[in-house]
């Protein structure tokens, strides 16, 4: 499945997030990743995520999609993470 997943984290809990989701999923801004995922390998990445988290301040906002394909994504401004090319 294609996921977004955007987080809200405390300043110490930050930087533990964001190397978390790099293992996972593509960085395209500030707390805001994309990509394909197993339901199993997001499922891992939640259960670590919740480690991490404290549940009454921080938050995760996962979108779910079938495919990228029919997703649309518009960029205005600069994009700060070009995940299309790759050699």
């Amino acid at each position: 499945m294609y996921v977004v997943l955007v987080y809200d984290f405390g300043e110490k809990r930050v930087a533990k997030m964001l190397k978390l989701c790099r293992k996972y999923l593509n960085w395209i801004q500030n707390s805001v990743f994309e990509g394909e995922i197993s339901e199993v390998r997001l499922h891992e990445l939640l259960i670590s995520a919740k480690k991490i988290m404290k549940e009454e301040s921080d938050s995760i906002i996962i979108f779910k999609g079938r495919d990228i394909r029919w997703t649309e994504k518009q960029i205005v401004g600069r994009e700060r993470s070009n995940i299309d090319i790759f050699l």
